[in-house]
């Protein structure tokens, strides 16, 4: 009875911080639900593992290579992100390390543990005292603004035709028989970006289909042959 109190207990506490690491620290930075399914499954699998192990006479070798072997997969046909690959190894690494404590009943360094994990995601996501840019790269036409003294000039007009906060770029390769140049942008992700959803689904209702042109069109034609 009190290995299942004691399992119970690990598995609730593991199950509400990689809840409030997922839907209270990596959700409201990135707004995308690709990744939820997994970081939650992966955590819920590596805690009963984690307490098999505990429970179990098992090598720490074997722990550590089952660990390995799931760190390696990385969903080979759709590579994840560095940010979510990180995010990942969080949330296979804690419940791993809650198990061996709860087992061990030290809920002093348990509590430190977690605590010091949420800490440090929550700093780093809310960018205090860390800037974060994004980086993209383009190939560019106007061949004659990609000297040092216009660098000034060549920001300014890809600020006008990309629409981004571009705050530095490097010019990489150039092809002056093609006048054309290999450039990485960096700038800051815009913060708002239903706008540009609504107003894409707003033009799509206001100029009709190829189907709507097609249907108004016929009517017209049959309507003077009467005539």
């Amino acid at each position: 009875m009190d290995d299942f109190v004691t399992f119970g207990f690990s598995f609730l506490l593991n199950s509400i911080i990689a809840l409030v690491i997922v839907r209270g620290i990596y959700y409201p930075a990135r707004r995308s639900k690709e990744y939820v399914l997994t970081f939650l499954a992966f955590n819920t699998l590596m805690f009963l593992i984690a307490s098999l192990l505990s429970g179990v006479d098992l090598s720490v070798g074997f722990g550590f290579s089952l660990f390995a072997i799931f760190s390696i997969l990385r969903y080979r046909t759709d590579p994840i992100p560095i940010r979510e690959m990180t995010y990942l190894f969080v949330m296979m690494a804690l419940p791993a390390v809650n198990a061996i404590l709860v087992t061990q009943e030290s809920y002093g360094s348990l509590a430190i543990a977690n605590s010091a994990v949420l800490l440090t995601l929550f700093l780093v996501e809310k960018e205090w005292g860390i800037h974060y840019e994004s980086r993209k790269s383009i190939t560019y036409e106007r061949i004659n603004l990609v000297k040092p003294e216009h660098y000034q000039a060549l920001l300014a007009d890809l600020r006008a035709r990309t629409g981004l906060d571009i705050t530095r770029c490097e010019i990489g390769k150039i092809d002056f028989l093609r006048d054309v140049a290999e450039i990485k942008v960096y700038y800051t992700e815009p913060q708002e970006q239903v706008v540009i959803v609504q107003s894409a689904t707003e033009s799509a209702t206001e100029h009709p289909t190829l189907f709507e042109q097609a249907w108004q069109v016929v009517p017209e034609k049959q309507s003077t042959k009467t005539k």
